[in-house]
């Protein structure tokens, strides 16, 4: 049996849907191309852009395939926990940032210097990602909104 491919952590049912919207929604980075849309009462992100989106979705699958040893990631194909798909989008974005040494806070600007710098993304130095994404840890709410519970 061939495994499949590995379940986009955030993408839903929409083939439109943002690679790396939960990032986005967490406000930890932020992208020219991403609309946002409402279905019922869920905010959801769409990528505007086809090209785009599989460009996104190119490095969502190698962060996933690298980082796989080293955050105990499920195999192909099986969910992402909240916490997992977080780490991989938050603290994956953060590292490819502070890897390339750019300010840059639009995910679409940054997967294209990233194309730039390395003409593939395959050839990013994965070993210093791969440490980066896993030492990441998310922001600390802040005591006022700890005790509210926001």
């Amino acid at each position: 049996m061939e495994d499949a491919p590995p379940v986009s952590c955030c993408a839903g049912t929409s083939t439109s849907a943002c690679v790396f919207g939960k990032a986005l929604l967490s406000r930890t980075l932020s992208c020219e191309l991403a609309a946002r849309r409402t279905r019922g009462e869920q905010e959801v992100l769409e990528c505007t852009s086809p090209v785009a989106r599989i460009n996104c979705d190119t490095l969502a699958a190698l962060l996933h395939e690298r980082s796989r040893f080293a955050l105990r990631l499920p195999g192909p194909g099986r969910p992402l926990m909240h916490q997992q798909a977080m780490r991989l989008q938050c603290g994956g974005l953060t590292a490819m940032r502070e890897l390339l040494g750019v300010a840059e806070r639009d995910v679409h600007r940054l997967v294209a210097a990233a194309h730039e710098r390395h003409a593939s993304l395959t050839e990013l130095p994965w070993e210093p990602l791969v440490a980066a994404i896993a030492a990441w840890t998310p922001r600390r709410r802040a005591a006022s909104q700890a005790r509210s519970g926001r």
